[in-house]
């Protein structure tokens, strides 16, 4: 039996964009994306799980209390019977409790090799931004199991890439993703859907 996965999105979508296309050229044998929600009503991320055929929500975050909006996410999830879920480019951040019922199947992304340029304030572009104004030599992505520390949880896989003279953020932001997000997000997602697999026939 496949695991079942939920991607949670904010914005363009482009991470998950990686995984549909992964898991087409067969890359996460062990797992299938059941379902795409986003916490932005216009994230363009839902037309591209419509492109591939996958359902995908709307879950606002904007005007809801925390209970509220997590309640809606655990109703979406529940009703596809998630296994797992991957925050790719997901801007709200989930309580304690929210991630707790969710053991060691949340994994997320972030643009850096933790444990540089991670914590409050370090997200999209400002990373990226952070990592030129440091004049480092070598940035990366990171993708790691959530828990309720901050960037913390279980390291997974990161994937180092070489930082160019003349790199803008945005050119640098694109790199990283192309080199690391897009390589590192299937990866991980299938090691994980495999040991989800694995404890079901145990």
């Amino acid at each position: 039996m496949k695991a079942r996965i939920a991607v949670l999105v904010s914005g363009g979508g482009t991470n998950l964009e990686a995984l549909l296309n992964a898991q087409e050229r067969g890359e996460i044998p062990h797992g299938e994306i059941a379902v795409v929600l986003a916490s932005n009503p216009g994230a363009y991320a839902l037309e591209r799980a419509k492109n591939h055929g996958v359902p995908g929500f709307a879950v606002p975050r904007k005007g809801l209390t925390q209970e509220e909006f997590e309640a809606g996410l655990a109703e979406k999830l529940e009703e596809y019977g998630i296994d797992m879920i991957v925050l790719a480019g997901f801007l709200s951040i989930l309580s304690e409790e929210f991630v707790q019922r969710w053991p060691d199947r949340i994994l997320n992304v972030h643009p850096s090799l933790i444990p540089a340029f991670c914590g409050k304030g370090f997200y999209g572009l400002k990373v990226h931004e952070e990592a030129l104004r440091r004049g480092v030599k070598v940035t990366g992505a990171t993708v790691h199991l959530v828990n309720e520390i901050p960037d913390g949880g279980c390291i997974l896989l990161q994937k180092a890439v070489e930082v160019l003279p003349g790199d803008t953020p945005e050119v640098l932001q694109r790199r990283v993703m192309e080199q690391a997000e897009w390589v590192l997000l299937p990866q991980a997602a299938e090691l994980v859907a495999q040991q989800l697999s694995a404890g079901e026939k145990g």
